[in-house]
């Protein structure tokens, strides 16, 4: 594997829940149990701005680095390598927190210079991911962005966006909120292998409804597609999110950065022998030979006949749904300066 940053050598980390259980096996121990560990940390800034010409957004707020969910495909899994720490078994055990983000968020906010256009959440990993039970650091950037009347989206694959039902629900009545979940797969099974510390497909799918009965604009992401794995479900997510009122739907393909794809090769091998041959050969030809495109503008739109194929089903299951992709208008132009260190808001 090549070496990235200060790592003089690297190994892959794969599955490493199935390989602890077969160790402690061998051993006649029972399964070992990893812990997770959390770091806090306090940056000077909390919003990071970009500008990639493939994502929607200029700004995201990330609460978390590392994720607790542990979906093999994740594509930050490199993102630890910066801080001379495994994409591997690190990036789902040791996490770090920001519990200063909505301190620093509203002091960004209340810049005399600053100018209001939607703030991302959860595009690096899950802002909804385990750990918010606990630090509820996306309230607090929530909370901020209500008090504000700031725009906000929010990317996740868990149920437990629901227990901010009540500030979103406040945020949607004033057009400042969207929220896209992710589901790969309805299969339950095939959901704990691929991520196995996230929410159920089913919690996924009430999670939407739950969020479509509030009022809340959402979006479902079918992703990422896996040839061969999973997108067999593409039809039938988007049938089921249809009945349940979901108005938009979209797809990303499997992208494999670095060393996700290593990661990647590995956990075919363990769960699917017979065939990651076959999904990696399509894999690469989505992605003109290579195992990952990197490059602006052709990194999220595959190519090929494999590519259109996908395009072709989801285009065809969306018609027979009667479902599109919805476009969500965030209102920028109520925007306030919020109150910082406890003085009252000049109107």
């Amino acid at each position: 594997m090549p070496t990235r940053f200060g790592l003089a050598t690297r190994e892959v980390d794969g599955d490493w829940r199935d390989y602890m259980e077969q160790l402690a096996s061998l051993e006649g121990a029972p399964p070992v149990k990893l812990r997770t560990t959390v770091t806090e940390e306090h940056p000077k800034t909390i919003l990071s701005f970009n500008q990639s010409p493939d994502v929607p957004f200029d700004r995201s707020v990330n609460a978390y680095r590392g994720c607790e969910h542990g979906c093999v495909y994740c594509f930050a899994r490199p993102t630890h390598a910066y801080h001379d720490l495994s994409p591997g078994l690190d990036f789902e055990t040791r996490l770090f927190a920001k519990p200063n983000a909505a301190e620093l968020l509203r002091a960004t906010l209340a810049k005399p210079k600053y100018r209001c256009k939607p703030i991302s959440m959860g595009t690096n990993t899950d802002p909804y991911q385990p750990i918010e039970a606990r630090y509820r650091i996306t309230r607090s950037v929530l909370e901020v962005c209500l008090d504000a009347r700031h725009p906000v989206t929010i990317t996740t694959k868990s149920d437990r966006v629901l227990a901010d039902l009540d500030l979103l629900a406040q945020l949607a009545e004033r057009r400042l909120v969207a929220v896209a979940v992710s589901v790969t797969s309805l299969d339950p099974k095939l959901s704990g292998k691929l991520e196995p510390r996230a929410a159920a497909p089913a919690k996924r799918l009430l999670a939407l409804q739950k969020l479509v009965e509030s009022g809340v604009p959402v979006h479902c992401s079918v992703s990422p597609i896996i040839p061969a794995i999973t997108d067999e479900f593409m039809e039938e997510i988007v049938q089921r999110v249809a009945a349940i009122g979901v108005g938009s739907v979209g797809w990303i393909p499997l992208r494999l950065p670095h060393e996700v794809a290593p990661l990647f090769r590995e956990w075919l091998a363990v769960h699917f022998p017979e065939r990651g041959d076959k999904v990696m050969s399509i894999v690469r030809s989505i992605r003109g030979g290579r195992d990952n495109d990197p490059d602006f503008f052709t990194r999220m739109k595959p190519s090929g006949v494999w590519a259109d194929l996908f395009r072709a089903r989801f285009r065809l299951a969306c018609k027979r749904a009667g479902i599109g992709k919805e476009k969500f208008e965030l209102d920028c132009t109520q925007f306030r300066s919020p109150a910082v260190g406890g003085q009252m808001r000049l109107l």
